[in-house]
């Protein structure tokens, strides 16, 4: 059966689209390894009573952003969460996962580190007496690292102004006994070494030392007994790029004991995804918390008899409700807890906390009646249920809280005795820490490169194999929308002085220097989209792919069409006999696009100069040069002579060219006859 060449590129669009879909789904598949050592799941079979024994809750804050010049707010209601909020909640211990400091310059371009943001982190928890209200383990995030060059620099004040910078620079591991039980807290430094300036450091890297010292601790939390195990850290997952082995997925989730990853960074993404929650396939939950620089967001967490619980809260928003049992159902960590703890248990067990005394609390499941809680100790309140009347589907426990203050809360929370979720994590959050990071920025580089230069090539090697006899001319429809731009990119590819400038020079951004200068104070380093050299070490290149996407998305791809216009313009005047545009209107309408392209293109290029100084601006291929570029180019296109478009004449405007001049056609002529190329 013979299939015509549309059936045929048809098809094979078809088997690329399956193949993506597949891979798509198979990373966001929430399949969940469960090869683990099941005598811990045997050790934690406890008898879940109304007793408050087992059970631990603890703090977690990230992207303080504490800042000299923006919002004072945020350092005076962090000094609030330091003494009023960990006074209510009394935790075993709070989580500072990064960007403690800004690190932002007075036009929030430039980057360096500001000893001042420095101090008021210091003194706040000095002055609220954190170290003896709890146990605060605090880790650096990129902008603590911005402008860094190494553990020694003195733009390092990450030792000598946070609570664990001095005992513990990088990753380290804290151990909480508490009864019976072992739990270890292990922090993942993934900022980079050195630290560049913005915006180059968003991804972090783990490299061979720092991946053995994190397999180091988990060496010693697999011989110390440890019973669980919180990691925390900065970075997601998904943005954090190992050196070697197969990434920090892989080194986290290869313990037994491991329940989760917590970390910051990304903000919710500006809230596009404000609960970035997912089950990540290595078996353990990764929750991405939102900052509190904007949002004043914070986490409590608990582990009671083995089983992981949190919620977020935005600061001041009282009472404050977490059900430890029965578990939500979304948040099950199969292999990791023992849900037999659920079925045999004898109460709903439930933390409230408030800044006044509580007054009521009340729970019903499902349609049931309401049943008042007993207080237990603290933030303990239970009450007496029997789960085997809850032993199939999904089900709702209702909670109601209210304090002497006349603050109230309610909360309907799922949760499933037969391993029914009932709801799944979005899609967003998955792609969000469930992929990586670095090969989705190199993705989005290579298929915008590739996009901004094959429709020249193409049209190229048509216009040749045409020229050649080899093959005929498209017939297209004399109106259409696609041979006004085929005849518009076809024209632009014939003329030498424009083509090889504009195909070339995103070529050379694949693997030439983008940028020489200061990229951290007094060092200089060299930029490439593979990657960062400063003081003679190499970064391997992350963030920088997505730097380039954007600048082929915003400049070149623009570029090529607003100048594939101008020589239709050019076009039109020396073979269509148009003319030149003689109104204000016309002249607008060919030179706008270009300003606003240039005008944008120049911003970009002051802000790199604010963010790296004068040298990286002057020896800039990226930034700087491209205007240059783009200025010739633009000229080029205006008034470049007939002789560069006379091939692309003859085919496009046969009619035209035969009823040109008496020195026009003998041009054809020459051209029908010889087909020498003159550009």
């Amino acid at each position: 059966m013979r299939f015509t060449k549309t059936a045929m590129f048809l098809l094979f669009c078809m088997i690329l689209s399956s193949v993506f879909l597949a891979n798509i789904t198979n990373l966001l598949s929430e399949e969940v390894a469960t090869n683990f050592n099941n005598n811990l799941n045997k050790n934690r079979v406890i008898p879940m009573t109304d007793t408050p024994k087992h059970l631990i809750w603890f703090l977690q804050i990230s992207d303080i952003h504490i800042s000299i010049f923006r919002d004072p707010s945020r350092i005076t209601e962090f000094k609030e969460f330091c003494d009023q909020t960990v006074d209510v909640f009394q935790p075993s211990l709070v989580l500072a996962s990064g960007d403690l400091t800004d690190a932002k310059t007075r036009d929030n371009i430039g980057s360096k580190q500001m000893l001042e943001e420095w101090q008021y982190y210091r003194n706040v928890l000095r002055e609220c007496k954190i170290e003896e209200k709890t146990l605060w383990l605090d880790i650096r995030g990129n902008h603590d690292n911005f402008n860094v060059l190494n553990a020694e620099s003195k733009e390092n004040f990450f030792p000598n102004y946070s609570i664990q910078g001095k005992t513990h620079p990088r990753s380290y591991m804290y151990q909480l006994k508490r009864f019976d039980e072992t739990y270890s807290f292990i922090g993942i430094d993934a900022c980079l070494e050195p630290g560049p300036r913005r915006p180059f450091n968003f991804v972090g890297i783990i490299d061979k030392a720092e991946i053995e010292e994190i397999n180091r601790i988990t060496d010693i939390v697999k011989t110390s007994g440890s019973n669980y195990t919180i990691w925390f850290g900065h970075f997601p997952t998904s943005c954090i790029l190992a050196t070697e082995g197969h990434g920090v997925k892989s080194i986290i989730g290869q313990l037994d004991q491991s329940l989760v990853y917590v970390c910051g960074h990304l903000h919710t993404l500006g809230g596009l995804i404000p609960n970035m929650y997912t089950l990540q396939r290595d078996g353990f939950l990764e929750l991405e918390l939102g900052d509190w620089k904007d949002n004043r967001k914070y986490r409590l967490m608990a582990i009671d008899h083995g089983l992981l619980s949190f919620i977020d809260v935005t600061h001041r928003e009282w009472p404050v409700v977490l059900v430890t049992n029965p578990k939500h159902s979304l948040f099950r960590i199969p292999g990791k807890e023992n849900f037999d703890v659920i079925r045999n248990s004898t109460h709903i067990r439930i933390l409230v906390f408030s800044l006044a005394h509580i007054d009521k609390v009340e729970v019903a499941v499902d349609n049931e009646v309401w049943q008042t809680c007993n207080h237990i100790e603290g933030p303990l309140y239970v009450a007496k249920w029997h789960p085997y009347l809850f032993s199939n589907g999904l089900h709702h426990i209702h909670v109601f809280v209210k304090d002497a203050d006349g603050r109230q809360k309610f909360i309907k929370q799922p949760f499933s005795m037969d391993g029914s979720r009932g709801m799944s994590f979005g899609i967003l959050p998955k792609i969000a820490l469930m992929s990586d990071a670095s090969a989705i920025f190199k993705s989005m580089f290579g298929t915008t490169l590739i996009l901004s230069i094959l429709p020249l090539i193409l049209c190229r090697i048509l216009h040749d194999l045409i020229k050649a006899q080899k093959i005929n001319k498209p017939n297209l429809r004399s109106s259409s929308f696609v041979k006004l731009w085929l005849r518009k990119m076809w024209i632009l590819s014939t003329i030498d002085r424009i083509f090889w400038p504009l195909v070339l020079y995103p070529m050379y951004l694949s693997f030439g220097p983008w940028s020489i200068g200061h990229i951290i104070e007094d060092h200089i380093g060299i930029i490439f989209a593979w990657g960062i050299y400063i003081d003679g070490i190499f970064l391997p290149g992350s963030f920088t792919y997505a730097y380039g996407f954007l600048q082929l998305v915003t400049f070149q791809i623009p570029f090529t069409i607003i100048l594939a216009n101008g020589v239709n313009y050019r076009y039109k005047c020396l073979i269509l006999k148009t003319g030149k545009p003689s109104g204000i209107y016309k002249k607008i309408k060919l030179h706008l696009p270009f300003v606003i392209l240039m005008s944008l293109q120049i911003f970009m290029a002051y802000f790199f100069w604010l963010a790296y100084g004068t040298l990286a601006f002057l020896l800039g291929p990226l930034r700087t040069w491209s205007i240059i570029l783009a200025a010739i180019l633009w000229r080029q296109a205006l008034f470049y002579p007939d002789k560069c478009i006379r091939n692309a004449a003859g085919m496009w405007d046969i009619k035209r060219t035969a009823s040109l001049t008496s020195s026009d056609l003998s041009l054809s002529e020459k051209i029908a006859g010889t087909g020498n190329n003159n550009n």
